[in-house]
């Protein structure tokens, strides 16, 4: 069974979730503990892998990434676990969600600059994985604007040699 967070490591995932670039000391001035108990907490929050620190991008401000959400119905029959496992190992997804409601998986994709990225991962990535029959039905979302959405980039997004990338990418860095 899962075990819920004490206040204090809420407290410490919160002050990182505004701003991930805090030290172990400003942390520790802001929870008021030492920085050797912080440190100590951060280090089991990530060894447990409840907490990842990394560098996110804000979508809305990339305007050579295309995201999209894939709606799935699966005939995994038993096998629900393995599927989301080797769904969410494929190039271009950032999450794989076993949800309810008219789907089965949830899966969000983020691919660079190219739909044909996106084309491959629907129509050859996921039922190559998938296996014959196991993917009843998909619809892709793309989304066309987003606010508040950080992401991260997963396998393949800017990456040479993944389905296409390329090993040069142009990043307009102007707001």
């Amino acid at each position: 069974m899962r075990e819920f967070l004490d206040p204090t490591d809420r407290r410490l995932a919160k002050l990182l979730s505004s701003d991930g670039q805090d030290s172990v000391n400003q942390l520790a001035d802001k929870l008021q503990l030492s920085p050797p108990t912080v440190r100590t907490r951060l280090r089991s929050l990530i060894e447990k892998n409840i907490l990842k620190i990394v560098g996110l991008l804000n979508l809305s401000e990339r305007p050579e990434l295309i995201a999209a959400v894939v709606g799935i119905n699966a005939n995994a029959q038993g096998h629900m676990d393995d599927l989301i496992q080797k769904i969410a190992e494929l190039p271009f997804v950032t999450s794989v969600s076993l949800v309810t409601g008219r789907f089965d998986l949830i899966v969000e994709v983020l691919v660079a600059g190219d739909v044909q990225d996106l084309y491959r991962f629907t129509s050859e990535l996921l039922p190559r994985v998938a296996g014959s029959g196991v993917v009843s039905r998909s619809e892709t979302f793309v989304v066309i604007k987003s606010h508040n959405k950080w992401i991260n980039l997963p396998r393949g997004c800017w990456e040479p040699g993944v389905m296409g990338a390329t090993d040069e990418v142009a990043v307009p860095l102007t707001r």
